[in-house]
C-alpha cells in the first residue's frame, strides 16, 4: 500500500472472496476523512508476499490526488488533551489521521510529512512508533507530534521580547480577560482576540484596526454557550460542530450580554466553535465568548507569516505565536442556514481546496480568474472545479500577491496547466488584466471573456450540477454590461455557454461613480432627481441633510460625467436605505443594504408596486417603487415598515418578471445568484413567490452567491464553450 500523485495504491494478494470483500469495503468503510471517488482494479501475478507494508510514496505521472481541507480536532484528540495522564495533555497541536491541519501546511503532493511545513519537526521515538503501528489511529498521520518533538507556543510583546510566563497560553488568556488585544497565530493565519462582552475592549479593537462597523466573529466554547447568545436550531448546530467549523450566522437572543460594538446594527451574530487544540484550550482558559477576527490591517489579507506579524504591532498588545510555518493563508469560512440547507457566504478554511465535482468534464484545463471583490479563482480539470479559498478584494499588492501565488500553488498541487483562461469583461479588474497578461506572455492560451452576471447564473447552475437553460435572476452591486452600462438587476435566459438579457431594473445614473457606492445618499438623490426633477418633496429629510451638495450631485448625475447608468439592485437598496434615514455613508461593502434588511418589520404584509413593462426587454419599473417609498415616508411611515414593503414589492416584481419570461420562453426553472441574495428576507420572499407560481428554484450551497462564486461560473462557461467547439 502506498500513495502516488493519483491517490492510494493497494496491492493485495489472497483468496478471491477476501479480495472482493476488500474492494467492496473501500467505499463503504473508508476512514472519516477519506474521499473515494473511484476504485479501479487490475489483476497482477501473485508475488507471494505475506506481510502488510506501507510503501514509500511515488511521484510522477499526472496528479489527480486531492488535498484535504483543514479539519477540526476530533473528540479522541480532545480527550487526550484533557487527560492529565496522557503525554499530550494540554498540548495545543495534538492531531491524528482523522483531524488536524492539511491544506494550510501542504507544500506539494503526495501528502507526506516532507511535503508539509512539519518537515522541520522530526518525530520522536514515541510518535514514530504510533506512526508505524497499523492499529494506532495515528498510523501514517503526517502532521502528528507531541511536546517532545512538535511545535511550541511563545508569548511575545510588541517589541519582540518574550513575555515571562510559565504557560504562554494561560497568560494570553489572562491578557484577554484583562481587556488586552491578543494576536493569536492559528491554523491559516493570525487572529485578534478580545472579550466579546467588554465594550471598551471591542471598541478599542475597532479603533486600532480602523474597522468602524463591519461585524466581528465570536468564538464560544461549545453549542451551549452559543445558545446563551443566539438561536441555534438543529441545522445550525450541525454546521457549528462539523469538521469544517465555519463561522455560522445566527439570530441573536434579546438581551444577550454582548458588547454593542461586536456587530452594530445587525440582529445576527457570526459564531464559531474552537477548531484546533489551541482554540479549545484558549476558550476554556478565557471562560467567556471572545471576538476572534482576522489579523490584518484594513483591506489587507490575513497575516500568516511571522515576519509580517509586525504589521499588527499597532493593534495587538501581545502575540501568542508558535513555530509551525503556515504555507497557505486561509481565512475562516462563513455560512448560514436557509430553510434547512447550508448557504456558504465565504468559502475558505475547512472547505477549500475540496473541489466542486461536476457531472461533466472540462475538455481542456481551465483557469478562471474571478472578479475583483470577494475574490476567488478556479482551476478546472476533468470533472473537478478547484475553487480557491477566499482571497479578498484585489485592491492592494498583498492581496494581488496572494492571488498570483495561490494560482501557482493550486497548479502545482493538482497538476493543472491551463490551456483556457476565463475572465470578467471589466477591463479595469486586476483579475482581467492578469488574464490578458497571461495570454500575452504565453500565446498558446485561449482567452474567453464571461459577462459578470452570466457568470453568476452559470455559477448557480454548476453549483447544482445543471446546464440550463434557465431564467437567471442576477442581483448584485455592479458588473460590466455588454451595452456600456453598469448592470446589477438582471433577468437573463442562460445556459452555461451563453445568455440573453431579457429584463432588468430601471437604470439611473451613479453620480460620481465609485463615490455613489461609498455614499448611498447619492443614489437616492439620483433617483429623486430622475422622478421629481428639482421639485424634491419637502418632507424628505435626506435632501435637507445634504443641502449643500445636493444640487451639485444632481447636476453631475444629469451630465453623465463620471455617472454611469446602472440597473444595480445593490444601488437600489442603497437609495432606499438613505431615504429611510438608515445609512447615508457606508463603512463596509453592502452596509446600507444589510441595515435596511435588519430594520424591516417582520409583521408588515404590504408591498410597493414594481410594474413589469413588456417589450423586447422587460423593464422592472423601479421608479414606481421609489415613488411609493417617498409617499409613505411623507405620511410618517416608520423605516421598518418602509423597508419591509420595499423588500416585498421587489420580490413580487421579480416573480412577475419570471412569469412573463416563462410565458414567452416556456422555461420553468429559475436560478438566483448575486450578492443581493445573501439577503435572507428577500431570498425567502422570492423563493416563496416563485414556488407558489410553480417554478423550480435553484440556489447556491457549495459556493457563495456573491462574487466569491464568480470564478466557478467563469470556469463552467469556459468548459461549456470548449465542449461546444469540439462538436
Amino acid at each position: 500500500m502506498g500513495n502516488d500523485a493519483q491517490g492510494v495504491v493497494i496491492e493485495a494478494e489472497g483468496d478471491p472472496e477476501a479480495l472482493a470483500k476488500l474492494v467492496d469495503s473501500l467505499g463503504a468503510e473508508a476512514p472519516p476523512l477519506a474521499v473515494v471517488e473511484r476504485v479501479s482494479v487490475r489483476e497482477l501475478d501473485p508475488q507471494g508476499e505475506g506481510t502488510f507494508q506501507i510503501a514509500q510514496s511515488r511521484d510522477g505521472g499526472g496528479r489527480t490526488a486531492l488535498v484535504s481541507p483543514d479539519v477540526a480536532t476530533c473528540d479522541d484528540c480532545l480527550a487526550e488533551i484533557a487527560d492529565p495522564a496522557a503525554r499530550r495533555y494540554r498540548y495545543p497541536f495534538t492531531n491524528c489521521t482523522n483531524c488536524g491541519p492539511r491544506f494550510t501546511i501542504t507544500t506539494t503532493v503526495p501528502y507526506d510529512r516532507p511535503n508539509t511545513t512539519m518537515a522541520g519537526f522530526p518525530m520522536c521515538p514515541d510518535c514514530a512508533a504510533e506512526y508505524e503501528d497499523p492499529a494506532d489511529r495515528r498510523f501514517h498521520a503526517q502532521p502528528i507530534c507531541c511536546p517532545a518533538c512538535g511545535p511550541h507556543l511563545a508569548l511575545i510583546d510588541r517589541d519582540g521580547t518574550p513575555c515571562p510566563a510559565d504557560d504562554p497560553l494561560t497568560e494570553a488568556a489572562e491578557r484577554v480577560r484583562a481587556g488586552d488585544v491578543v494576536a493569536i497565530k492559528g491554523l491559516g493565519g493570525y487572529h485578534l482576540a478580545v472579550l466579546a462582552g467588554d465594550e471598551a475592549a471591542v471598541a478599542g479593537l475597532r479603533r486600532r484596526k480602523h474597522r468602524d462597523d463591519k461585524p466581528f466573529a465570536v468564538m464560544v466554547a461549545d453549542v451551549a454557550a452559543a445558545r446563551g447568545w443566539c438561536e441555534v436550531g438543529a441545522e445550525e448546530q450541525a454546521l457549528l460542530e462539523s469538521a469544517s467549523r465555519p463561522v455560522v450566522l445566527l439570530e441573536r437572543r434579546d438581551g444577550a450580554a454582548i458588547a454593542p460594538s461586536v456587530a452594530p446594527g445587525n440582529r445576527r451574530l457570526g459564531v464559531m466553535l474552537p477548531y484546533t487544540g489551541l482554540h479549545h484550550l484558549l476558550a476554556a482558559a478565557i471562560g467567556a465568548p471572545f471576538v476572534l477576527t482576522s489579523g490584518n490591517l484594513s483591506d489587507e489579507p490575513i497575516v500568516h507569516e511571522d515576519d509580517d506579524a509586525c504589521r499588527l504591532v499597532e493593534i495587538a498588545d501581545v502575540f501568542l505565536m508558535h513555530d509551525r510555518p503556515i504555507h497557505s493563508r486561509v481565512d475562516d469560512s462563513v455560512t448560514r442556514v436557509f430553510r434547512g440547507r447550508e448557504i456558504v457566504l465565504r468559502r475558505s478554511r475547512g472547505y477549500a481546496p475540496r473541489p466542486v465535482a461536476l457531472p461533466w468534464d472540462f475538455p481542456r484545463p481551465v483557469l478562471a480568474c474571478g472578479a475583483e471583490l470577494k475574490h476567488t479563482f478556479c482551476l478546472g480539470k476533468g470533472h473537478h472545479a478547484f475553487v480557491s479559498h477566499h482571497i479578498g478584494d484585489l485592491e492592494n499588492y498583498e492581496t494581488w500577491q496572494s492571488f498570483t501565488t495561490g494560482v501557482e500553488h493550486f497548479g502545482r498541487l493538482f497538476d493543472i496547466r491551463p490551456e483556457v483562461v476565463a475572465h470578467d469583461l471589466h477591463p479595469e479588474y486586476l483579475s482581467t488584466k492578469y488574464a490578458l497578461d497571461l495570454e500575452e506572455t504565453a500565446g498558446h492560451l485561449a482567452l474567453t471573456g464571461v459577462q459578470h452576471h452570466h457568470a453568476h447564473v452559470a455559477s448557480c447552475l454548476a453549483d447544482n450540477g445543471e446546464t440550463g437553460p434557465v431564467i437567471g435572476v442576477a442581483f448584485d452591486g455592479l458588473g460590466w454590461g455588454t451595452d456600456g452600462t453598469v448592470w446589477g438587476g438582471e433577468i437573463l435566459v442562460a445556459d452555461l455557454a451563453g445568455f440573453e438579457r431579457v429584463g432588468h431594473l430601471d437604470t439611473v445614473p451613479m453620480p460620481g461613480g465609485a463615490a455613489a457606492i461609498r455614499e448611498p445618499w447619492r443614489m437616492a438623490a439620483a433617483w429623486l432627481d430622475a422622478i421629481y426633477g428639482p421639485d424634491v418633496p419637502e418632507h424628505l429629510a435626506l435632501a435637507r441633510r445634504h443641502e449643500e451638495r445636493w444640487r451639485g450631485v444632481c447636476q453631475v448625475a444629469r451630465s453623465g460625467v463620471a455617472s454611469p447608468a446602472t440597473s444595480s439592485a445593490g444601488r437600489l437598496f442603497d437609495a432606499v436605505s438613505a431615504l429611510c434615514g438608515i445609512r447615508d455613508v457606508i463603512r463596509y461593502e453592502g452596509q446600507a443594504a444589510v441595515e435596511l434588511e435588519q430594520q424591516a418589520d417582520p409583521g408588515e404584509t404590504g408591498a410597493y408596486p414594481l410594474p413589469v413593462d413588456a417589450g423586447s426587454v422587460l423593464r422592472l419599473g423601479t421608479g414606481d417603487l421609489i415613488r411609493a417609498v417617498v409617499e409613505d415616508l411623507g405620511q410618517g411611515a416608520p423605516a421598518g415598515v418602509v423597508a419591509a414593503r420595499f423588500h416585498r414589492g421587489l420580490a413580487a416584481g421579480v416573480v412577475r418578471a419570471c412569469r412573463a419570461v416563462r410565458a414567452e420562453r416556456g422555461l420553468t426553472t429559475v436560478a438566483c445568484s448575486g450578492g443581493v441574495f445573501q439577503n435572507a428576507l428577500l431570498l425567502g420572499l422570492v423563493v416563496d413567490g416563485l414556488e407558489a407560481e410553480g417554478f423550480r428554484v435553484l440556489l447556491h450551497s457549495r459556493v457563495p452567491p456573491n462574487d466569491g462564486g464568480i470564478s466557478l461560473g467563469q470556469a463552467a462557461c469556459a468548459g461549456a464553450r470548449d465542449r461546444q467547439a469540439q462538436l
